[in-house]
C-alpha cells in the first residue's frame, strides 16, 4: 500500500490554514530547491488579476491531476496539496522510483478570488460564528467546477493546462461541505465496479479516525447516484441543467458546462475521477428516527441554518443551536490526513 503518512500526528501541527501568500512562497521554494523533480508555473490569472499557479512533480507515465478551490468556501484541499508537495519532495530521496512512475499535475487553488472573499473566516478558523457570517460561495451559473472549458477565465486557464498534459490516469477534485454528519467520497460512475477496495479502504479510514460516513441518498438529484453510506457517484452537468430547468430557471441551467471530471474524461484515456467531500464542521447529534440514506440531523440543520445566520446578524447568541446539533470542527490535521490517504488508495488501485 502506498502511504504518504501513517497517521495525522505525522503531519505538521495543522491548527489553522496557511495564508495564501505564505503558501505561494512555500510551494515556489519547493520548486526552486528541487528543480530536478519539480516545476513551478504561473498558468494564468483570475478575473480580478490574482495568479493561478501550478506545480508538476515527477516524470512518470501515470499522470495524476489534482485540483482544489473549485468552491471557494472549501479550503481543506488547498492545504492538502501543500502537504502533498512537501511529502513528495521529502520522500523522493527515500523512494526515487515513485516520481518516475507517477507524475503529478497540481493546481493548489483554481479560484483565488473566491479564496480572498472567504479570507475573514479562514483566518479565524475554527470559529464557527465567523464561518456562518462570512462564508462566501459562488451562485449557480458562476460555479467554477461546472464551467469547463470556458465559463470563466479560471476555467479556460485550468482547461488549457490540463489539455496540454493529458491524458490522465487519475483526477481528484478536492471538495468539502460546510456541515455534515460524516465523510463522503464521490466516484465517477464508470469506475464503480473497479473501486470496491477503494471504498472499503475509505470506510476503514473513517472508522480508524472515529468518524462516521455521511449517509445521504439524494435519489439521483444533480447526478448524485447513491452507492451506499458515504458514497455517491460524481455529479453530472446534464443532471445539473435538468435540476434548474425543472425549477423553471433555464437561464441558470444554460450556464452549467462540463465539470472538471467530465472535462478530464474528454481528454482521452480512462481516468479514475474522485471527489472528496469532508465537512468543515461535524454534526454529532444522532436523532432516534434514523433510516438508511436519510441524514435526519443534517436535513434538520439545513432547515434551521437561515435562522441561525439571522440570529448572528442581530448579535444574538447561537449557543443553544451549537449544543443542540453538537457542532464541532473537523480538525484540519485529520481532514488533510484523510484526503492524502484517499489519494494514496487511488494510486494503489492504479499501481
Amino acid at each position: 500500500m502506498v502511504y504518504f503518512v501513517d497517521n495525522p500526528a505525522s503531519l505538521p501541527d495543522l491548527r489553522q490554514f496557511t495564508p495564501a501568500g505564505q503558501r505561494h512562497r512555500l510551494l515556489k521554494n519547493y520548486a526552486e530547491e528541487n528543480p530536478q523533480i519539480t516545476q513551478w508555473q504561473n498558468i494564468g490569472f483570475s478575473e480580478e488579476g490574482r495568479p493561478i499557479d501550478a506545480l508538476i512533480l515527477g516524470d512518470g507515465p501515470c499522470r495524476i491531476s489534482i485540483l482544489s478551490g473549485s468552491h471557494s468556501d472549501e479550503p481543506v484541499g488547498t492545504e492538502t496539496i501543500l502537504q502533498l508537495v512537501r511529502l513528495l519532495v521529502e520522500n523522493h530521496k527515500i523512494h526515487p522510483d515513485f516520481l518516475h512512475k507517477f507524475s503529478f499535475y497540481l493546481i493548489p487553488h483554481i479560484n483565488p478570488d473566491g479564496e480572498y472573499r472567504n479570507k475573514n473566516w479562514i483566518e479565524k478558523w475554527p470559529d464557527v460564528n465567523a464561518y456562518f457570517t462570512s462564508a462566501f460561495r459562488e451562485i449557480p451559473g458562476r460555479d467554477v467546477e461546472f464551467g469547463y472549458p470556458e465559463l470563466r477565465i479560471e476555467n479556460k486557464t485550468v482547461a488549457k493546462f490540463l489539455k496540454s498534459h493529458s491524458t490522465f490516469s487519475l483526477h481528484c477534485s478536492l471538495h468539502g461541505m460546510g456541515f455534515s454528519e460524516g465523510l463522503m467520497l464521490l466516484i465517477e460512475r464508470s469506475w464503480l465496479n473497479r473501486t470496491q477496495q477503494l471504498q472499503q479502504e475509505f470506510a476503514s479510514l473513517a472508522k480508524q479516525q472515529n468518524l462516521p460516513l455521511h449517509d445521504h441518498n439524494r435519489m439521483g438529484e444533480k447526478g448524485f447516484t447513491y452507492i451506499g453510506p458515504g458514497f455517491t457517484t460524481t455529479s453530472e452537468s446534464k443532471a445539473m441543467q435538468h435540476f434548474f430547468e425543472k425549477k423553471g430557471d433555464s437561464e441558470t441551467a444554460a450556464k452549467f458546462k462540463l465539470n472538471s471530471m467530465e472535462y478530464v474524461c474528454t481528454l482521452g484515456g480512462d481516468p479514475l475521477c474522485l471527489v472528496t467531500e469532508l465537512p468543515l464542521f461535524m454534526l454529532h447529534v444522532r436523532l432516534p428516527e434514523h433510516r438508511s440514506g436519510y441524514p435526519v440531523a443534517y436535513l434538520k440543520f439545513l432547515e434551521r441554518k437561515p435562522e441561525i445566520i439571522r440570529k448572528l446578524s442581530k448579535g444574538v447568541s447561537i449557543e443553544k443551536e451549537l449544543v443542540e446539533f453538537d457542532i464541532r470542527p473537523l480538525p484540519l490535521q485529520t481532514a488533510v490526513y484523510i484526503q492524502l490517504n484517499t489519494i494514496a488508495y487511488a494510486l494503489e488501485l492504479l499501481n
